[in-house]
């Protein structure tokens, strides 16, 4: 899911700007200048990967099982449009698209293949125009491909996940902040608006500074996560906070930077548990 603009094609090159930069350097400080944290311990070690995506579909989905999701698809009423996938990939903001034109490039005449002009033309509004009624069934037909299903896999992580990582390994972060940043992403995307990911980084290095800049981890996250919690206000979609109030606050609050288990926490009401 990204934040809904008008210019999502500008988005997309920005998105894809950001992640080739990344890719080089870190946005802010450099990973060559910091002894960052060894990389087992990291977001992006199998199992703490699982449980990152366990804890965003209990948020996104208020279910654990984040593999049940690939077939997930509605409008969820937040000027988006269609909100489906593993990581709510939206026909609003030009994610969705990407998607489906990876999916394509891949599986010529797949099921979705035909809905691209349409996707094209609804990217950057709410409208259905061209994909009702037909979109969401054949959206859950090309869920049961295991190509599909890799496609997803593989746009959240270029999209979102890795890039998550990335900074979050420049900013000198364990798994907990890796985490917080991968989920600030997930729902805010990256770009120049107020709400974006950059954007409330850049809220939170006004009041605190990141180990890499040398200073101490759980100050600097309380503060990336006091910023989150305001672009998440800007936005009655997104008002409520549980997902960081009463989740990543909580843990943080416990010192578990590693985000080892067991974890518990509540999201919208709702209670989870890890092992």
């Amino acid at each position: 899911m990204q934040p809904f603009t008008a210019a999502s094609a500008s988005r997309r090159t920005l998105l894809a700007l950001f992640g080739a930069a990344m890719a080089s350097a870190p946005l802010l400080g450099s990973p060559r200048a910091y002894a960052a944290p060894d990389r087992a311990a990291g977001l992006d070690d199998p199992a703490k990967k699982e449980i990152a995506m366990k804890l965003v579909s209990s948020a996104e989905n208020s279910s654990l099982d984040w593999r049940a999701q690939y077939k997930y698809i509605e409008d969820i009423g937040d000027g988006r449009g269609y909100t489906a996938g593993i990581i709510g990939f939206c026909s609003g903001t030009g994610d969705m698209l990407d998607l489906v034109e990876l999916y394509a490039a891949r599986r010529p005449g797949n099921v979705l293949a035909r809905y691209l002009p349409a996707l094209r033309e609804v990217d950057g509004t709410d409208s259905h125009e061209g994909l009702d009624p037909g979109y969401p069934g054949d959206w859950r037909r090309a869920a049961r491909d295991g190509a599909f299903q890799q496609a997803q896999n593989d746009e959240r992580d270029r999209v979102y996940f890795d890039p998550a990582v990335r900074q979050g390994r420049a900013d000198g972060l364990r798994t907990l902040g890796q985490f917080a940043y991968y989920d600030a992403l997930v729902m805010h995307g990256d770009g120049t608006d107020p709400t974006s990911f950059r954007s409330i980084r850049a809220r939170a290095l006004r009041s605190a500074q990141p180990p890499s800049r040398g200073g101490d981890e759980v100050r600097y996250l309380h503060a990336f996560l006091d910023a989150r919690v305001w672009a998440m206000k800007q936005e009655e979609a997104h008002s409520d906070t549980s997902r960081v109030d009463t989740a990543q606050r909580v843990f943080l609050r416990a010192g578990n930077l590693d985000l080892d288990t067991p974890l518990d926490w509540r999201v919208y009401g709702d209670s989870y548990h890890l092992d």
